[in-house]
């Protein structure tokens, strides 16, 4: 059976829905801002992968970068924006509410 977005819920964002968006979004989300290696290193992805993953929020304006040169070399950070924070947020809303409340405790 497919589901098509008009039976998404409110909130659903394909954009962040990918598993290594998703993921970046909820480290953003808890860290505010972090060191582009830092997310590379917690998550466990390439370089390449985490900047194809970032490239499409930042388009999609939900990450900004920061770049600075730390320690002689340039670094970069990544943060959600507002816009990326409310689409990640509202996204993890519309995910519980497609699968629906937690099962009560086992009697």
């Amino acid at each position: 059976m497919s589901a098509d977005a008009h039976d998404m819920p409110a909130g659903f964002d394909a954009t962040v829905h990918a598993p290594n968006r998703l993921r970046i979004c909820a480290l953003l989300d808890a860290a505010g801002e972090a060191e582009f290696g830092l997310v590379q290193k917690q998550l466990g992805l390439s370089a390449s992968v985490l900047s194809k993953h970032a490239t499409v929020l930042m388009d999609a304006g939900y990450v900004e970068q920061r770049k600075a040169v730390r320690e002689t070399r340039q670094r970069v950070w990544l943060r959600l924006t507002r816009a990326g924070r409310d689409a990640y947020r509202g996204h993890l809303a519309a995910l519980r509410e497609i699968v629906g409340p937690p099962p009560g405790p086992a009697s």
